[in-house]
């Protein structure tokens, strides 16, 4: 087990958009950015306590109940609103006021504090390095902080294979992604020959980002109510 805990906890997600001052058509991408929370919220409603709510032009946020979808939905926002750059703060901890099922305003507690706390780390680090190592990041009080920096480390890494892409392999690895199935039916989708696919999943490390994902799905699923 890498999490432990002695509470109900809650995972807190804010989202903000990089440059949004800078969008040529802000209104746009808010009106499309509230598109996408609704299908999100509508697709994984089991999983969500308080639903994806955009909270300032170029911020939302949400309160998930289990770990199990975590990914699937930062990923999911991400890849309909490309390419738009946002970043994501996930925040492990308890939530100390009522919950407004419908809308992610006012509930407040630790959880948010660490998802805030998130993404100023992202932003520090931007500013620090002068590049966008990761756009994902993760903080929690849990004692096994190394399960923490595993996470966080394996986030930076798939953040530097997305950044390595080009449009075609961007396409072809979401599909693939997507579907869960084989290169033929991609190839298929895609009109375009099987041997085709094959190389651009192999210069785009395909195998190695998608089993990155698969093991964090697998260690944030272990964040369930039921365990408590």
């Amino acid at each position: 087990m890498f999490f432990t805990f002695f509470y109900k906890p809650y995972i807190a997600k804010i989202g903000d958009i990089k440059s949004s001052k800078k969008l040529s058509d802000r209104k746009a991408v808010q009106d499309k950015l509230k598109r996408v929370l609704m299908k999100v919220n509508e697709k994984y409603d089991r999983d969500i306590a308080s639903k994806f709510t955009i909270t300032l032009g170029d911020e939302f946020q949400g309160l998930l109940c289990n770990g199990k979808n975590i990914i699937k939905i930062i990923f999911e926002i991400e890849n309909c609103m490309w390419p738009i750059d946002i970043r994501f703060g996930i925040g492990i901890g308890e939530i100390t006021t009522g919950i407004e099922r419908e809308i992610s305003i006012g509930a407040d507690g630790p959880g948010y504090y660490r998802a805030r706390e998130a993404i100023e780390n992202l932003r520090k680090n931007e500013k620090k390095k002068q590049t966008d190592t990761a756009n994902i990041h993760l903080v929690s009080d849990i004692e096994n902080q190394e399960a923490v920096l595993i996470i966080n480390t394996v986030f930076t890494l798939l953040c530097t294979i997305k950044e390595s892409w080009s449009d075609r392999q961007r396409e072809v690895i979401l599909d693939m992604l997507e579907h869960g199935d084989t290169q033929t039916a991609v190839a298929e989708r895609l009109k375009v020959r099987q041997p085709t696919i094959q190389k651009i999943l192999a210069s785009g490390k395909y195998y190695a980002y998608k089993e990155a994902i698969d093991v964090l799905e697998k260690i944030l699923g272990e964040i369930n109510w039921n365990d408590i």
